[in-house]
């Protein structure tokens, strides 16, 4: 789907006109152990598995604009996953259950939507708070702020290259800033907290730290096969093989060697795209070896960090506490009253 498209679905007054989710609906956030549902979904992921007594089901990831459940069609059929395959959104009857400490739904009965369902879709995208143009144009802004002729000229090359698929690509399949636009979002607040810092830490070469941020998760467009919505169906081939660290590399290489891109500039660049995972099995052999690459190593982490205390402290009334939060290390999360 183009950009313009994509910009028409989300934004033409027009169509808010055509669509009103169901009165059953509810908000995934909303959603409460012992109740009842029948509303529509977005299919993140979906999966056909096994029991342990080899019966097969289908566990599916399901979204909304407030948050993410787990969902099992127990009673399985070839017509039921081919429903689930083929639909991004679907209307789902079930009840929500409680696994382990965490809300489940159990679907009795599923479809398609149909063409004459009208659903708000901005209901069903869970998505950056802010709007992706004006990401866009500010993630832009920081690249001018490069000072080196070179290095602009190399970062704003592979944004163009990229342009109509940052308007809308996440940052992961799941995790930190797993939703529409959320790879622009997540690059935005690294820009915003790297400028910030180097006013601290004014020895720092900002052109490397702008530029870096900007790079360093780009090649997730090419690692990754994302829809219009966000929702990544799988891992790309170059994703599986490479992933996006070596894919970045060589793009800086690539595009690097187009311009005549100096050798030193080059490697600096491709050093922090290589080591910014910090550890070898996260996918990086190189720790980092300058003052930018270290800083964009704990950007990174600092900005996936706060969207996961973030995200797992939306839903939790104040003054109490969160259930365990598994990419926390398992720690339960406060919420104070004040």
């Amino acid at each position: 789907m183009s950009q313009a498209s994509i910009g028409d679905m989300l934004n033409d007054k027009a169509r808010e006109q055509m669509i009103s989710m169901s009165n059953n609906n509810k908000n995934i956030s909303d959603l409460k152990a012992g109740e009842k549902t029948d509303g529509f979904y977005l299919i993140k992921s979906f999966e056909v598995k096994k029991t342990t007594n080899g019966k097969q089901y289908i566990d599916i990831d399901l979204v909304d604009k407030t948050g993410e459940i787990n969902a099992k069609v127990w009673d399985y059929s070839k017509e039921i996953e081919t429903i689930v395959a083929e639909n991004s959104i679907v209307k789902v009857r079930g009840e929500v259950l409680e696994w382990n400490g965490t809300k489940q739904l159990k679907i009795n009965k599923v479809r398609g939507k149909l063409q004459d369902d009208v659903i708000k879709i901005n209901d069903l995208i869970p998505s950056a708070p802010i709007e992706p143009t004006e990401m866009l144009s500010e993630v832009k802004s920081y690249a001018k702020k490069i000072k080196d002729a070179e290095i602009k000229l190399l970062v704003e090359n592979i944004m163009k290259k990229f342009n109509s698929k940052l308007i809308y690509y996440p940052a992961a399949k799941k995790n930190h800033h797993s939703y529409m636009g959320g790879l622009l979002y997540h690059t935005l607040r690294m820009l915003r907290s790297g400028e910030k810092l180097g006013q601290v830490y004014e020895y720092l070469k900002m052109d490397y730290v702008y530029a870096g941020v900007i790079l360093h998760d780009i090649c997730k467009i090419i690692e990754m096969d994302s829809d219009e919505y966000g929702v990544v169906s799988d891992y790309t081939m170059e994703g599986k093989l490479l992933g996006h660290i070596i894919q970045g590399i060589k793009e800086i290489e690539i595009e690097g060697d187009k311009i005549g891109l100096n050798r030193e500039k080059s490697i600096i660049l491709q050093h922090m795209v290589l080591s910014h995972h910090y550890e070898p099995e996260f996918g990086s052999p190189k720790k980092p070896m300058t003052p930018e690459a270290e800083l964009l190593h704990f950007l990174d982490i600092i900005d996936a960090r706060m969207y996961d205390f973030e995200h797992a402290l939306d839903i939790v009334e104040p003054g109490q506490f969160s259930d365990k939060i598994w990419l926390l290390d398992n720690r339960n999360l406060y919420k104070p009253t004040e």
